[in-house]
């Protein structure tokens, strides 16, 4: 695919900005972000730039794909006060930390309420901190279900509403294919222990009407009735069944895999996933995926993680007014526009959803804004790295081991983070 802005794109995104590119002297921009999963539109959206600000030079420092090895690399240069960091990525869960601890600069100034009301308004409370804004939205994520729209028009199926329909959709369709393809599996998600895990779990749950935290954030609740039947769910329902153990150590990456080989029926995916599938130069399936709201455990109650990326500045940057200026040129509806068609991202920008183009080729977009707005935040606090931890291996050992008593290692678990939230408040 021609990784190319047109001339109109380019000339949008760049307009009323070149004013401010007349500095002669030069800088040098460092942009540390994850490893992408399509690097050739990012390298182009950065070489755009310097061409619009030939003054400025942008070097791109990749992280590991998984947010959580991100996050540490991250997090240990800011606590170093490295100022060779200008510009980052977090994750919508990781402002309350960073602002909290000083290592992000509020963008009052730079990013106006004006321009913010041009944002999904779930993108601009997750940069929110206190009475400030820290982060501009490059994306709005939500957990999908992709499906192989192929095998259930042959077997007869419409997309499951419910998981008990999922499963016995999956069932039916490993069954008959087993002879074609004895490798195929019924679901393929993210289980591995790292952030992703508390992401799926908390779908389910949501899902099922409970929650991690009580509302007001201040006491764990993993000892509902309604947070273990759905860990209960998924550990006897699902793993070692419509989804091989192996999902156990499975992240986006991994999980995805699976489905691109023609190897599972349902995947649980962000919406980058759709552009991947539908790539007959990455995927065996192109052509033949749907992309449906996850199930719940009653139909019309749907569970979905709110996720997203936010571009920061460093509060150690010794060139933030260029940073803003690089961070303003990705954000424009000309470059949000681009990457939501060459890399299936969904766009931050509300009017970008009545875009017919841009809509044609991402389906998953006009079919599921609803979900998009509607998802679920995780928890904001200050203190989520250390209650993510908890999290992430109270469900792994829930999912993996045999013998485990889930509602004795849930109210341990609970104790764990209620000790924790008593450190802090859940907001400023």
């Amino acid at each position: 695919m021609l990784l190319v802005l047109t001339t109109t794109e380019f000339l949008a995104a760049t307009a009323g900005l070149a004013e401010t590119a007349g500095s002669s002297t030069p800088i040098t921009l460092r942009f540390v972000s994850w490893k992408p999963d399509h690097p050739r539109v990012w390298d182009e959206a950065i070489t755009r730039f310097m061409q619009a600000y030939p003054q400025i030079r942008v070097l791109r420092e990749l992280a590991p794909h998984s947010s959580t090895a991100y996050h540490d690399l991250l997090t240990q240069k800011l606590k170093n006060h490295d100022e060779t960091v200008d510009i980052f990525f977090m994750d919508v869960v990781w402002v309350p930390e960073f602002a909290a601890a000083g290592w992000t600069r509020p963008l009052d100034t730079e990013f106006r309420p004006e321009e913010r009301a041009e944002f999904l308004p779930a993108t601009i409370a997750v940069g929110e901190f206190g009475a400030h804004i820290y982060g501009v939205p490059s994306r709005i994520d939500a957990g999908l279900l992709y499906y192989r729209a192929d095998l259930l028009a042959k077997y007869g199926f419409r997309p499951p509403e419910t998981w008990e329909e999922l499963i016995r959709q999956a069932d039916a369709i490993t069954d008959g294919e087993r002879r074609e393809n004895p490798t195929l599996r019924g679901y393929s998600a993210q289980f591995k222990q790292y952030e992703g895990l508390v992401c799926n779990m908390l779908e389910f749950v949501d899902s099922h009407g409970g929650t991690l935290l009580t509302a007001d954030g201040s006491r764990a609740t993993l000892t509902s009735p309604e947070a273990l039947a759905a860990t209960a769910f998924v550990r006897e329902r699902l793993i070692g069944s419509v989804a091989s153990r192996a999902a156990l150590t499975y992240q986006e990456t991994e999980s995805l895999a699976l489905f691109l080989q023609g190897h599972a029926v349902f995947h649980r995916n962000w919406p980058y996933a759709w552009e991947v599938t539908n790539n007959r130069t990455r995927s065996k399936v192109a052509g033949l995926v749907g992309v449906a709201p996850l199930p719940g455990f009653s139909r019309g109650r749907h569970g979905a993680t709110l996720g997203g990326w936010l571009y920061g500045i460093s509060a150690y940057s010794q060139h933030p007014a260029e940073a803003w200026q690089f961070i303003n040129f990705l954000s424009t509806p000309a470059m949000q526009r681009w990457f939501s068609r060459e890399a299936g991202i969904a766009p931050s920008r509300r009017s970008l959803y009545d875009d017919p183009e841009l809509l044609a080729a991402n389906p998953q977009l006009r079919n599921h804004l609803h979900v998009l707005q509607s998802a679920v935040p995780r928890p904001r606090t200050p203190i989520y790295p250390a209650l993510s931890h908890l999290l992430q291996s109270y469900f792994s050992r829930a999912l993996s081991l045999e013998e485990f008593d889930l509602p004795r290692e849930a109210a341990v678990t609970d104790a764990q983070i209620n000790r924790l939230l008593t450190f802090t408040k859940a907001g400023p």
